[in-house]
């Protein structure tokens, strides 16, 4: 297995204009674009664990993609 990064969007229920990224790193069998597919109950999860912020949109990648050298 290896770690991916599901970089969730989210944004606060009473203020939908503040919006923040979480990162939520798990170990994962697939690609990016299965990771996008598989997370949906992941989601689900954090935002029933956050109930002030709900998902806007989501992607996966490796982590440290963004990283400069």
């Amino acid at each position: 297995m290896n770690p991916i990064d599901l970089v969730v969007t989210v944004c606060a229920v009473l203020s939908p204009a503040t919006c923040e990224e979480q990162h939520l790193v798990f170990n994962y069998f697939g690609s990016p674009r299965q990771c996008v597919m598989a997370a949906p109950p992941y989601i689900a999860q954090w935002v029933g664990e956050h109930p002030k912020w709900q998902a806007v949109r989501w992607r996966c990648e490796y982590p440290h993609t963004h990283d400069k050298a």
